[in-house]
């Protein structure tokens, strides 16, 4: 998709340039005095005011700021979904404007974007992304914008995606582990430090700030889980975005597929999650909030294990949600995992 700011200036010289020829056609003719001023000087002083207006118009289109920086005069930042703009606004505090290209209960994987998510991106000064094939229109979004952009989980120890036509691919639920998530946030820190520089002390400081309380989460999380019967620590869910999680807590992940697509839950799919619920005597199955829980419903009726919940992760909620912000999410789904499958839920 091309750079709205490149296609503004494109159409405001092409105008311009049509104006100036005729300004220059229009000098050749004798000059013409009339008290209603209809002459070739008046229709070119009529053209410039509307040449002005245009520009105006498409500089309006395209984000209007001509500083690129957000309406409080802070550099913006950009993030591909809500999970990382609550993470990089821990980091970044008080010193950027961070928003979130994806608003609260978005599907990230399919995600399309929208021409108003263009005409944001080409005012944002930076932009982040989550990476590891996460964001699939990602590549197509930010063709031909002019601004940087930093991929967060470069340096995260990645898991593989074992099943389904994504098999071997890097699993880019990266942020599921609160480990992971503070790389994250020491990718931010460089980056925000470089588009800031007079402020990356406290970015610094910020980051470190943050990343006590991932640990703290992430010990926490580890601690509920680890009560959890040793013979029924198995995590069903809709899709396979717990990978980092289960690895972290000690836990079985199985899923009926492994990645958000537009078409999942295949009859097959089904039925082997069926069959392992039966076997291994699962006693509550999830679904992720982002998807319809349709299909797990379906192994619920036939296995006569409870619905567990629903896990959020790929969104956070609206801000009075159960998960406003990214800890929230990790004790939110870890307490909810722990009580389902300790017989303690409803």
């Amino acid at each position: 998709m091309p750079n709205f700011w490149f296609r503004c200036a494109k159409e405001v010289r092409r105008t311009l340039a049509l104006w100036s020829a005729e300004k220059r056609s229009a000098s050749s003719l004798p000059k013409i005095r009339s008290k209603g001023s209809s002459g070739p000087a008046a229709r070119n002083r009529g053209r410039g005011v509307a040449a002005v207006v245009l520009l105006c118009l498409a500089l309006t289109a395209c984000g209007g700021n001509a500083n690129g920086n957000g309406s409080d005069g802070r550099p913006v930042v950009l993030t591909t979904f809500t999970v990382l703009a609550d993470v990089a606004r821990n980091v970044a505090g008080d010193k950027l404007q961070v928003e979130s290209i994806t608003k609260a209960g978005a599907e990230i994987h399919g995600y399309e974007p929208t021409p108003g998510d263009i005409r944001k991106a080409a005012q944002a000064d930076l932009i982040l992304d989550n990476g590891l094939n996460l964001e699939a229109w990602f590549g197509q979004f930010v063709e031909g914008l002019d601004v940087p952009h930093a991929v967060v989980s470069e340096g995260v120890e990645v898991m593989s995606i074992a099943e389904d036509s994504y098999q071997g691919k890097p699993n880019p639920h990266a942020w599921m582990s609160p480990v992971n998530v503070q790389i994250y946030v020491d990718n931010m820190v460089k980056a925000f430090s470089e588009l800031d520089p007079q402020n990356a002390a406290a970015f610094e400081a910020n980051g470190k700030a943050y990343k006590a309380k991932l640990q703290a989460v992430q010990d926490q999380m580890k601690a509920k889980l680890a009560a959890v019967p040793k013979n029924q620590r198995a995590l069903v869910t809709c899709e396979g975005a717990f990978s980092y999680l289960t690895r972290d807590a000690g836990l079985d992940e199985v899923y009926i597929w492994a990645v958000n697509a537009e078409q999942q839950a295949t009859p097959q799919q089904i039925t082997e999650a069926i069959g392992y619920v039966r076997a291994n005597k699962v006693p509550a199955v999830f679904c992720e909030s982002t998807v319809s829980d349709a299909p797990m419903r379906q192994v619920v009726e036939a296995t006569g294990a409870k619905f567990g919940g629903v896990l959020y992760v790929d969104s956070l909620s609206e801000a009075d949600g159960p998960v406003p912000t990214y800890l929230d999410l990790i004790r939110h789904d870890s307490q909810l995992i722990t009580a389902a499958l300790s017989g303690a839920g409803s």
